[in-house]
């Protein structure tokens, strides 16, 4: 049971991770988003949410489970 376990663990990933790149944060397994404008956007988790300062932010790509921001990222805190 435990290697059906690990790979189903493996498969289906389920823990919050963002990545950040130049003028893009990609952000996987997130719970829901909080508040979006072009300055500001708030995504909540299942530990807190995380802050996101800047300008010309948007969401480029909104699936269910992942998300692609893109702009002139300023600021990212991450807030329990």
């Amino acid at each position: 049971m435990k290697i059906i376990n690990n790979i189903r663990s493996f498969l289906l990933e389920d823990d919050f991770e963002f990545r950040m790149y130049k003028n893009k944060i990609n952000i996987v397994n997130y719970d829901s988003i909080g508040h979006f404008d072009s300055n500001k956007i708030i995504i909540y988790y299942s530990l807190g949410y995380i802050f996101i300062k800047g300008d010309n932010l948007v969401v480029s790509k909104l699936m269910k489970d992942e998300l692609l921001i893109t702009g002139e990222i300023k600021n990212i805190e991450l807030r329990d």
